[in-house]
């Protein structure tokens, strides 16, 4: 009942997931992103715990890799045929999986760099749109690449039950994120994600935002203490 994409971004080091439902609030529990770690999208019946942690064992052992990763989640999960997920970790490496009992059509295509997955979609070509979609723009900053992700998506057909939530969380440098964009209940959600990241390009909202405090401010002492 989901379309998604994880992602890297080499250039800047961002990592983020995009994706939208015909489910309410999908921001809320679909799109997991830690900072110089990587992005995990879980969804079909959705377990926010792979999400969780997953991150924690990506952050925890840097020479884990993804297709480990996953195994390791799915070596734990009874409900493993009615998830799916899919993974980015801080070097572009990605690995999916698409339980047997996701509802048609249900699938994943991944790339260096990012992945794409749905399920109850009307077909592969909402995958396929978002896939040529973010290659296609890599000369456009990487948020901006996953709204156009999300929209070619939406308009290849999308959730074949229709649409009504949206986000985009994306991570930079900091614990908090550098985007966290949601459309919780609305007709057509990926159009208003579209409204609200335009006006987070606008020159009020990218003062205040890198006017806030960072890490890389902070006292070595602070820092590490943090840690």
């Amino acid at each position: 009942m989901t379309f998604s994409i994880v992602a890297w971004d080499p250039s800047t080091h961002m990592t983020g997931v995009a994706v939208a439902t015909k489910h309410l609030a999908v921001g809320a529990l679909v799109p997991h992103a830690r900072a110089g770690v990587g992005a995990i999208a879980t969804q079909a019946q959705t377990n926010p715990l792979l999400g969780i942690l997953g991150l924690k064992l990506l952050e925890n052992h840097r020479h884990l890799q993804v297709n480990e990763l996953l195994d390791t989640l799915l070596s734990k999960e009874k409900e493993k045929e009615d998830r799916q997920l899919h993974i980015v970790d801080r070097y572009g490496n990605t690995a999916a999986w698409t339980g047997y009992n996701c509802i048609d059509w249900a699938g994943h295509r991944t790339y260096q760099n990012f992945s794409v997955a749905g399920n109850m979609l009307v077909s592969e070509a909402p995958l396929t749109a978002m896939a040529e979609a973010f290659n296609s723009a890599t000369h456009l900053p990487f948020c901006e690449r996953l709204v156009q992700a999300l929209e070619a998506g939406d308009t290849t057909g999308g959730d074949k039950r229709g649409r009504q939530s949206a986000a985009l969380y994306v991570v930079h440098e900091d614990d908090y994120p550098h985007l966290d964009l949601r459309v919780d209940h609305h007709p057509d959600p990926i159009a208003t994600l579209r409204l609200l990241y335009d006006e987070a390009q606008k020159d009020y909202y990218r003062s205040f935002r890198q006017a806030m405090p960072s890490r890389r401010g902070l006292p070595m002492s602070l820092s590490q203490m943090a840690l």
